[in-house]
């Protein structure tokens, strides 16, 4: 897979030093191939993740390698204080972030129902919009004060996609794709570079597909791999572009929903719930 050792050197030449990445979601699924693909270009990484167990070896095989410094940070950040406390780590440990890559989520498939799923709504919320903008505040500014950085922010497809059964997903998504394109040109004066991605549908756990179905999509081209879709997200970050949307489908697959009569998305939605 192609690396950006083109781009992290000339970021590393302009700070004096290794440019540090800041991968949330890091453990598994696009999330690990970010990091892996930054860590072979050259940047040191700190990694965060809910999976606390996966981390360490994480942090290991990456300094290995590739010979760059990893640091394995377990942190829940669907609370509503994660991103403060995010920042304040990196304080506390002298860790200035050059590249923040907002991947982290989470997705369900169902009707929503107030009591059995509060919880749910609570973290997807949390995680999907607070966390996110607030990192992307918080360290922004850092940036901004540098004069140089790279931000991504991870919507996803879905965000043109108001249908049932993502509900949630969908517009949080959409929350993130309209905070990042537009919070853009706040930044870019500055020398920061804010992209948001919208991803199809990618061969990641996240779905919870069987591998069966997984695969048949990949052989298929339904779904990308994470490979395929973190090539373009990263190559479209460090051009400073405000938004890429990767692959066909995200081109006529939003107009195509948006021509269905109402009737028949609700039919659908009884065959599928």
């Amino acid at each position: 897979m192609k690396d950006f050792s083109k781009q992290v050197s000339a970021l590393a030449a302009r700070k004096g030093s290794a440019p540090l990445a800041l991968v949330t979601g890091a453990s598994s699924g696009m999330g690990l191939i970010y990091a892996e693909t930054l860590a072979r270009s050259g940047c040191d990484i700190l990694a965060v993740s809910n999976q606390q167990e996966l981390l360490p070896s994480l942090a290991q095989r990456l300094h290995e390698e590739w010979g760059v410094k990893a640091i394995a940070r377990y942190q829940d950040l669907s609370t509503p204080d994660a991103a403060d406390a995010l920042l304040q780590f990196c304080d506390d440990n002298a860790l200035e972030v050059d590249i923040l890559i907002n991947n982290a989520g989470m997705f369900f498939f169902k009707e929503l129902d107030a009591q059995a799923d509060r919880k749910r709504i609570d973290t997807i919320l949390h995680l999907h919009m607070l966390t996110i903008a607030s990192m992307t505040i918080l360290f922004g500014d850092r940036m901004k004060k540098r004069g140089y950085g790279y931000m991504m922010n991870v919507s996803s497809l879905a965000a043109s996609l108001p249908v049932p059964g993502i509900t949630l997903y969908a517009s949080t998504k959409a929350f993130l794709k309209v905070f990042t394109q537009s919070y853009h040109y706040e930044l870019r004066p500055y020398g920061v570079g804010l992209t948001v991605v919208c991803p199809p549908a990618v061969a990641t756990p996240l779905y919870g597909l069987k591998p069966s179905l997984m695969k048949l999509g990949v052989h298929t081209g339904v779904i990308k791999t994470p490979e395929w879709l973190v090539r373009r997200a990263l190559r479209g970050m460090f051009r400073r572009r405000r938004t890429v949307r990767p692959g066909l489908m995200n081109w006529y697959l939003p107009p195509l929903i948006h021509l269905l009569p109402n009737p028949m998305v609700e039919w659908i939605w009884k065959k599928f719930k």
